[in-house]
């Protein structure tokens, strides 16, 4: 029996994308909030805590806490709005939804994990910013790394992907330590953020599939 030459194919793209950008991160947040269920200390956490806390100068405190205000659900929440209803206006209507879907979805599964886990904020020294809220896991991180994860996707076919991913590695890697600087939250709940908010939007992307494709990629001129 012959094959027919319209038969799907594996890409290894699409599954590369699902097992390290979605499912590998799912195993590691599930690994660790299963200690966190259960109430078990991480070793090294207050260890790390306290060395970034002694290593800390006046410049990196003045940026945690500017990215604290920034990364705060006000500001991310305009944010996320004008990416929204910019993509949708400008009739790139897959676009916005995935955004919608993504970074949506991140925010909301963040929370429900807070609810969830509920666990206590580090108490190593005077804080100089008052979080009351769950700890487990970080709400500016896994804010962060979606929307760095988004603005790569749509990038990622024009001549901006590269600087945009430098640009926002670096945002979302600084946004993390910035919540150890000011002692808001253990180096596990930072990870777990970064996780979170990147297999969030991968899935979204997976499940919008081809139909951003074409606003996506840029027109190819097939005349000679």
């Amino acid at each position: 029996m012959r094959l027919s030459s319209h038969s799907p194919t594996l890409r290894p793209a699409p599954v590369l994308r699902v097992l390290l950008g979605i499912l590998l991160p799912l195993v590691l947040v599930g690994v660790i909030a299963e200690d966190v269920l259960e109430k078990q200390r991480f070793a090294f956490e207050t260890p790390l805590l306290t060395w970034i806390h002694d290593h800390t100068g006046p410049t990196l405190t003045s940026v945690s806490l500017f990215l604290h205000t920034f990364g705060g659900p006000v500001p991310m929440g305009a944010v996320f709005m004008l990416i929204v209803l910019g993509l949708w206006f400008m009739q790139r209507r897959p676009q916005a939804l995935f955004a919608l879907l993504g970074l949506g979805s991140a925010v909301g599964i963040a929370f429900g994990m807070k609810v969830l886990f509920h666990r206590p904020r580090p108490e190593l020294w005077t804080r100089m910013v008052n979080e009351t809220g769950p700890s487990f896991p970080s709400g500016h991180t896994t804010v962060a790394a979606a929307l760095v994860t988004f603005l790569v996707l749509l990038a990622w076919r024009t001549p901006w992907r590269w600087p945009t991913l430098i640009v926002g590695a670096a945002y979302a890697a600084l946004m993390g330590y910035s919540r150890m600087v000011l002692g808001v939250h253990f180096p596990t709940d930072v990870l777990a953020g970064w996780l979170t908010g990147v297999a969030c939007v991968l899935g979204a992307y997976s499940v919008m599939g081809r139909r951003m494709q074409p606003a996506m990629v840029p027109a190819i001129n097939t005349q000679d």
